[in-house]
């Protein structure tokens, strides 16, 4: 988690939540000190650190953009060019999918968050994600305008619930839309 991650993090810890943090190797960390965090590396990492928080949580915010495979064998040094080879050809696997592991894991009034990327369908992908990860809500993350996404300081979302039309929100900062996640997660927990 990155930007979207403690953007999150600080707005929830400033409305009283206690929240625990799972941070992925990046060079930034929440200011506020009320925040526990927990590092991780991998995508495996991240599923057994979730797992571990996730029966005693409230809610759980899955903001983190995991790669869905990963290399099949981890080299442990450096992979050498060998001969005259122009192409080395890598076995991927499949992550795993933590937010239907924790969806499954579910208990009743558990407050489950995900987020969606798409390039295409992106309404009828986000609603599939909605339904087979049994999620409360889903975060629909927007790259069709300029200004939004994962490099910059701004984005727009559109807010996704099983039985209603989502809630669409114009580009603004993402402390901003930090805000409005969290005003409808605090929704959906009441």
């Amino acid at each position: 988690m990155g930007k979207w991650g403690i953007a999150l993090a600080e707005e929830l810890a400033s409305r009283g939540a206690d929240v625990v943090l799972l941070l992925g190797p990046v060079d930034l960390s929440p200011k506020h000190p009320g925040i526990q965090i927990s590092h991780i590396t991998t995508a495996r990492d991240l599923l057994a650190a979730a797992q571990s928080v996730f029966s005693s949580c409230d809610a759980a915010v899955l903001a983190a953009a995991v790669a869905d495979y990963r290399p099949a064998t981890e080299a442990t040094e450096k992979i050498k060019k060998t001969g005259n080879h122009e192409t080395l050809t890598l076995e991927l696997v499949r992550n795993p999918d933590i937010a239907a592991t924790l969806g499954s894991a579910k208990r009743p009034g558990q407050v489950l968050v995900g987020f969606a990327l798409e390039t295409s369908n992106e309404l009828a992908h986000a609603r599939e994600k909605l339904k087979t990860k049994n999620l409360d809500l889903i975060v629909l993350n927007s790259l069709q305008d300029t200004g939004a996404g994962f490099a910059g300081d701004t984005n727009k979302i559109s807010l996704i619930y099983p039985d209603t039309e989502p809630k669409t929100f114009n580009l603004k900062s993402k402390t901003a839309v930090a805000t409005d996640i969290v005003d409808a997660l605090a929704q959906l927990l009441k």
